[in-house]
């Protein structure tokens, strides 16, 4: 596939004034959505996350249970869009969610560096898929896309797209924080969504700067500019750091801001968080919840 036509087509200058003031057009309106009905639809679009160093089966099972349970322990309350999980613990997180309507959404691909052969990512997503996950997080090449190898980059995320199928969630994560430059980041999103990505994400969690405002609304205008072309909706995913009601909130307004109301569902916004989901039912319920 030729990408860099594509690139050439939709490069536009991304002036820190311009982001600046779409920020602060966002920062506005999340003031005024700090709602409860806003905090749910928020944890209705949760990838529920845990990818720690001592996860377990136990430990992944419990928190895949607490997540089936929740909407019958809290009134009113939708059920998280995802359980997050390494690959190795797909099977327990699928075997404790049972029936309940929540995907399982595994990392794949070498996460978090992506730094390893094709064929080990292309195996790992496979048995992950295996295994029973309905979606998978994978991580651009970094290294290959700042040394300018944009070919290379994309064609492997198009290798890793045609591994999973059409009927697999893909969410591509760019690693904003390591691009820095606001063109790079609105670069490697126009990339990764002619790659085939469904959805584009910010961060993997796993580095110093994780997800940003300014790194939203590049990414979120390079999926409205792609749509205008393409006519294919991609989702956006906000991970790394999205800890706290207002947080989750803001992005949520920036992607209501820059792409309007139908991209706020959990099939077009996900917000990948652990801590996260404890903070949004004690802000829906006026006190301290400890539930997950």
């Amino acid at each position: 596939m030729e990408y860099l036509s594509m690139l050439k087509e939709l490069e536009a200058d991304c002036r820190p004034s311009d982001i600046g003031a779409g920020v602060a057009q966002a920062r506005a309106l999340a003031v005024r959505n700090q709602t409860a009905d806003v905090y749910r639809r928020c944890f209705g679009c949760l990838d529920l996350t845990t990818l720690g160093v001592a996860d377990t089966n136990e430990s992944v099972q419990a928190l895949a249970h607490k997540a089936a349970a929740c909407s019958a322990c809290f009134s009113g309350m939708p059920d998280v869009a995802s359980v997050c999980v390494y690959p190795v613990f797909v099977d327990a997180a699928g075997l404790a969610l049972g029936d309940a309507d929540i995907a399982v959404t595994s990392v794949a691909g070498g996460f978090p560096a992506s730094q390893t052969y094709l064929e080990v990512k292309m195996l790992e997503l496979a048995m992950a898929l295996e295994n029973g996950a309905d979606e998978v997080d994978i991580v651009m090449n970094v290294g290959q896309f700042l040394s300018g190898n944009y070919e290379a980059m994309a064609s492997e995320i198009q290798a890793l797209r045609d591994e999973a199928g059409e009927d697999t969630t893909l969410k591509v994560i760019i690693e904003s924080g390591a691009l820095v430059q606001p063109e790079l980041i609105r670069r490697a999103s126009l990339l990764v969504m002619e790659a085939g990505a469904d959805f584009i994400k910010t961060s993997t969690g796993k580095t110093s700067v994780s997800a940003t405002p300014e790194a939203a609304l590049v990414m979120c205008g390079a999926i409205r500019d792609f749509y205008r072309k393409t006519g294919r909706r991609v989702g956006f995913k906000a991970a790394g750091g999205v800890s706290t009601p207002e947080a989750a909130v803001l992005y949520y307004s920036i992607v209501q801001s820059v792409l309007g109301e139908e991209w706020l569902t959990p099939s077009l916004f996900r917000i990948g968080a652990s801590s996260l989901a404890n903070q949004l039912l004690s802000a829906i319920n006026g006190q301290p919840v400890a539930y997950f």
